[in-house]
């Protein structure tokens, strides 16, 4: 008996047509030609998708969930999501909604325990920024990192526009900042991480995370979306003493819902911790997709982003709960010459949440 696991797909359709549409997706999704064209018994019984239900949602939405033959997949993260959404991505009335995830694509990084080791941080939730904005040189940016550490915060991250550019080369960039954050987790003696973000193809995200472990860093930052999925996991296999943060670029683009995708999937690549936009902020995510995805993630940290402003310190994290890292960009950097201080601020209100 070939063995198989679950898909589910949203589908906008009518009730007449809705299972002539499933069969379809579970055509398209495994073997993608007309069925009387295949002669061999062993693909119709083993390798063909199967729709095992159908509920109707109501206003004309659909749970379609298929069974995919296991087979198909192998080992390779990229073949899973080709199988799961690969030629129906392009189907503009369907959106990948779930997967029940097969066991050997769900060894997932223990990231909020290992960061709570890491920084001494035994409760309470972690504070971190972002540094902004591309185009200045490796000194400024490192300068600004020194002054956001001096405030407290558990972590900085590179923007991820950073990349390779020639304003601000990795190989320069990252042990400029390393060196900047190190002298201010000499002068407060906490143990405040820089994240630099990893770009390009495989070879050289493996070049860039040599550099950086060099430099004695343990946490960088990719966009799964961007790098693949293969290259990912290939990455976190390949450093595992690094706890890598996800990125959700480019993650609205694929018709995938982020409970799946930056919930579940995410974190299935190794990835010990996921940035996602969080509700009330620039981006849209309901607080119903917030906690659902936060929930399929952990025990990767969830880092809620997006707009976050130092007066919702307290509403978000009664919502996310201790095991979360805010992570406020822009808003923090408006205080300019101020930084310091109202990082110091933002980490202090963390902390007295953390109290309570």
């Amino acid at each position: 008996m070939t063995e198989r696991f679950s898909v589910t797909y949203h589908v906008r359709s009518d009730a007449g047509s809705i299972e002539v549409r499933a069969q379809g997706i579970a055509v398209e999704q495994s073997v993608e030609m007309p069925l009387a064209a295949i002669d061999e018994p062993a693909v119709l019984s083993d390798i063909v998708g199967q729709v095992e239900q159908i509920d109707d949602l109501g206003g004309g939405l659909f749970a379609v969930r298929i069974g995919l033959a296991l087979a198909t997949v192998g080992d390779d993260p990229g073949q899973l999501l080709n199988m799961l959404f690969g030629n129906t991505s392009l189907h503009e009335d369907v959106i990948l909604r779930d997967v029940a995830l097969p066991e050997r694509f769900r060894v997932r990084a223990d990231g909020t325990p290992t960061l709570r080791r890491r920084l001494g941080v035994p409760r309470r939730p972690f504070t971190g920024s972002a540094l902004k904005p591309q185009g200045l040189s490796s000194e400024r940016l490192a300068d600004l990192a020194e002054r956001l550490a001096r405030g407290g915060l558990d972590f900085i991250k590179d923007d991820h526009g950073l990349a390779d550019q020639a304003y601000s080369p990795f190989a320069v960039r990252v042990p400029l900042i390393a060196e900047a954050v190190a002298r201010a987790v000499r002068s407060t003696g906490l143990l405040t991480r820089y994240i630099p973000s990893l770009t390009g193809d495989l070879e050289q995200m493996r070049a860039r995370a040599r550099i950086a472990v060099d430099c004695g860093l343990d946490c960088m930052m990719v966009a799964p979306m961007i790098a693949g999925f293969s290259a990912v996991a290939a990455l976190t296999r390949g450093f595992p003493d690094v706890t890598f943060f996800a990125h959700p670029a480019m993650g609205g683009a694929a018709r995938i819902a982020p409970e799946l995708l930056i919930g579940r999937l995410f974190p299935a690549l190794g990835c010990g911790a996921v940035i996602f936009p969080t509700y009330g902020g620039r981006f849209g995510y309901s607080p119903a997709t917030c906690r659902e995805l936060v929930a399929n993630a952990r025990p990767a940290l969830a880092v809620p982003a997006g707009g976050i402003t130092l007066n919702r310190v307290t509403e978000l994290l009664d919502f996310y709960g201790p095991d979360t890292m805010l992570l406020i960009g822009g808003n923090l950097l408006l205080a300019q010459e101020r930084i310091t201080e109202e990082s110091a601020a933002f980490v202090g209100a963390v902390a007295r949440h953390g109290d309570t």
